[in-house]
């Protein structure tokens, strides 16, 4: 058997890390191995390319996945790599939503990239592609991808079409709402069966710029993705295309592309904290982004996405605060056009590097802005003149907090606090329309120690608006919200209450001032009473003593630095791409 190193396509696998697997004497063990599953010596010659997705058949978002893959791999073996395809978990918050499964959510986006890595690892890949579709499972990939620093593609796995009840586009997000209305009275059982059984009519993820669609926005104004590929509904074939693409483009980053910690830059998250606030996007990319920036050593917290926010206008007219879904932006042109706005405002860094290999000014160079549309405005003329997302921060939220303002008229809020320890308190409360129009509902031991796993409360203020009460009542937390969420409503509060955050000293009646425009969460309460309070303080038990949520507790870092669960890049002593 000859020792080749150097295939036909000219890749030199010596410098390779699938060398360790495949070349010299002493791998003959690992060879047969290949052999065994019918590939040929050419193959095993070429670099392997891992590609990896999130597929399961939880939710639309990921069935998909499997169908793009076979077109990443047509892509990598036209291009001369041998693709080397395996799935990973993810876990679907629009099931996991208001119980007790939401708690798996966030652990799951460490998990996807820990798995990643070890997959990686342990079969020593040369590259990555990697396809996603749900909210944690985009920046899993992405950060493994990063932590890597192989060659890297990352790709969305689509959009889901848009519902239509009544004669409106609807989303799940319609779903979730009418729940409350139907408990309010407002929607009888046959209009809520109905609304069930037509908002979600293909595969993909949720339509509005919920977390799927904003951190698939991210993926190409990071620039981890082609341009355009994170637009194109899941059900639309164009997006095999795109995956094909994807494979191709890997390969040539083999030959001598840049790497993905030369395209994540400070900058190029810059970039993605623009393109976020913008569009409106999920507040959930403010704890996304610190979490991808760390896997490069980069410090970017809440606080620095929070700067990018203030100083962004708001331009895509999207919901939930809009009214178009992802499939409207993309017949106008996608995630190209917003940024080409963006780029000929001065707001987006021209010079990052992307996978393409060309900077963002060179891959927007042809793409010219429409103006027979209103899905994104011209950065001229935008909706409001600072971003859809604002950090927060006072003597409640030292540690920072976020809260999503797109699509809403009033950014200020005062009122009494009505105290609840757990989602299922506080969802019980507005079911039974325990609260009071004014009142600013807290809660609170839903971080990510205290929950554990930082849940989202989507049932709790879709509940509200449902009841009619979205705009009457405030909502704050240290837990999440789901990029579906609306309303005053205030997430990622810290430092949380199981670490003896301000938020866990609240009592009913405190009187709690948020004020979205100058970028306040405050309370009447005094340094030296708050110090009172924690005297009284006492941690509290949760029932996850073992298994994977207990341990997540364990290594979670807070909301304000992206709930990481490792020291990241700068604690490193080697790179997996250099082995």
């Amino acid at each position: 058997m000859p020792d080749t190193a150097v295939p036909p396509q000219g890749f030199d696998k010596s410098r390779l890390p699938s060398r360790h697997v495949s070349i010299g004497p002493d791998k003959a063990p690992h060879r047969s191995y290949y052999y065994a599953m019918g590939l040929t010596e050419e193959q095993i010659n070429r670099p392997f390319i891992g590609v990896a997705t999130c597929w399961n058949e939880a939710a639309p978002c990921n069935i998909a996945l499997a169908r793009q893959a076979k077109s990443v791999k047509i892509g990598v073996d036209a291009s001369g790599g041998t693709p080397r395809e395996f799935t990973t978990i993810t876990v679907t918050d629009g099931l996991a939503m208001g119980h007790q499964g939401m708690k798996s959510s966030l652990p799951s986006r460490d998990w996807i990239a820990d798995s990643v890595e070890l997959t990686m690892r342990g079969h020593c890949y040369d590259a990555l592609v990697g396809l996603a579709g749900c909210d944690k499972s985009l920046p899993g990939m992405m950060m493994a991808m990063v932590r890597l620093n192989v060659p890297a593609v990352f790709m969305y796995g689509g959009s889901i079409l848009p519902g239509r009840y009544k004669g409106k586009d609807v989303t799940v997000q319609d779903v979730f709402e009418a729940v409350g209305a139907y408990a309010a009275g407002r929607f009888t059982d046959e209009e809520l069966k109905e609304l069930e059984c037509v908002a979600c009519p293909s595969a993909g993820a949720c339509g509005g710029q919920y977390t799927a669609n904003t951190m698939a926005c991210v993926s190409e104004a990071i620039g981890l993705a082609l341009p355009g590929s994170a637009g194109t509904p899941a059900p639309y074939e164009s997006r095999d295309e795109y995956a094909k693409a994807s494979g191709e483009a890997v390969m040539r980053l083999i030959a001598g592309g840049p790497r993905p910690r030369d395209i994540v830059t400070r900058k190029a998250l810059e970039n993605a904290a623009t393109v976020v606030a913008a569009s409106g996007g999920s507040t959930n990319a403010a704890l996304h982004l610190p979490a991808i920036a760390h896997e490069a050593g980069i410090e970017f917290d809440l606080h620095a996405v929070a700067e990018i926010f203030k100083k962004t206008p708001y331009v895509a007219d999207l919901k939930p605060g809009g009214r178009y879904v992802a499939k409207d932006m993309h017949e106008i042109g996608g995630v190209p056009v917003l940024m080409k706005t963006l780029l000929d405002g001065g707001y987006l860094h021209g010079d990052c590097i992307t996978v393409t290999g060309k900077t963002v000014a060179e891959n927007l160079a042809d793409v010219v802005f429409p103006t027979d549309q209103d899905v994104i405005r011209p950065i001229t003329d935008p909706i409001t003149p600072t971003g859809g997302v604002i950090g927060l921060r006072g003597n409640l939220a030292p540690g920072g907090a976020i809260v999503k303002v797109a699509g809403m008229r009033n950014l200020r809020f005062e009122g009494p606090a009505r105290c609840f320890d757990s989602e299922e308190e506080a969802f019980a409360a507005v079911q039974a329309h325990r609260y009071e129009e004014g009142e600013v509902l807290v809660i609170r031991w839903e971080g990510p120690k205290g929950g554990p796993g930082m849940r989202e409360m989507l049932a709790t203020t879709a509940a509200l608006y449902g009841q009619g009460m979205g705009n009457k009542v405030a909502l704050i937390t240290d837990g999440r919200f789901s990029g579906a969420t609306r309303g005053f409503c205030i997430g990622h509060v810290g430092p949380e209450a199981a670490v003896a955050g301000p938020i866990g000293l609240l009592k009913d009646g405190d009187i709690i001032t948020i004020d979205a425009v100058e970028g306040r969460l405050d309370v009447n309460v005094t340094a030296d009473e708050f110090e009172a309070r924690k005297k009284d303080w006492r941690p509290r038990s949760h029932e996850y003593q073992a298994g994977v949520i207990w341990k997540y507790a364990q290594i979670v870092g807070p909301a304000e630095k992206g709930a990481v669960t490792h020291p990241g890049a700068t604690a490193e002593t080697h790179v997996y791409a250099d082995i």
